[in-house]
């Protein structure tokens, strides 16, 4: 049996309702789509995953709104369905030295927390970005109403130099930590 992940890749298209943060010449969306597109791919070259993305190519518009947007990554997990939700974005703090990476999960002690853990090693391992830890958001929709495990990546803060450095040359680096964390926490690699 395979285990099925769905990789939300978060914001629209800019210009758009829904469009994510920017900093230092990089733009969320743009970011969280090719992490989510090499992460994909990985997945999908080994047979123990499948794997599907909310947005296959750069210029798809989710929803009509903010709120529809939301929905509508929620509604393709829940009715594929998934058994994992994951997903990508970037930070952004009107102070530039905050930096990073944080996973949100709805709450602790639960698979998403486990999974959490160890994407959050996977990423900080492979790139560098400093570990902010495991955070719960239960407000957040995706963690809200997501049928199956779900977290909420924020892969670093696109308004500091060093971490915008990272995500902007190095966006594989994040796809493979993240996929290292997987595979770590089914028990697939060390």
């Amino acid at each position: 049996m395979t285990i099925k992940i769905f990789i939300d890749q978060g914001h629209n298209p800019s210009y758009y309702h829904n469009s994510g943060a920017i900093g230092n010449n990089l733009f969320e969306q743009d970011i969280t789509y090719q992490v989510g597109i090499y992460l994909a791919n990985l997945l999908k070259n080994n047979p123990q995953f499948e794997a599907r993305v909310s947005r296959v190519t750069p210029t798809i518009v989710l929803g009509t709104s903010n709120i529809t947007s939301l929905q509508e990554r929620v509604q393709m997990a829940n009715q594929w369905p998934a058994d994992y939700f994951i997903s990508i974005h970037c930070n952004a703090n009107p102070n530039p030295n905050i930096n990073g990476t944080e996973v949100y999960i709805y709450k602790y002690y639960s698979e998403a927390n486990w999974l959490a853990e160890q994407v959050m090693d996977g990423i900080t391992e492979t790139v560098g970005t400093k570990n902010n830890g495991i955070r719960v958001n239960s407000a957040l929709y995706v963690l809200r109403k997501t049928q199956m495990p779900a977290i909420l990546v924020e892969l670093g803060y696109l308004t500091n130099v060093a971490d915008a450095e990272k995500l902007g040359s190095n966006p594989y680096g994040f796809a493979y930590g993240i996929y290292l964390g997987i595979l770590r926490y089914f028990g697939f690699a060390k």
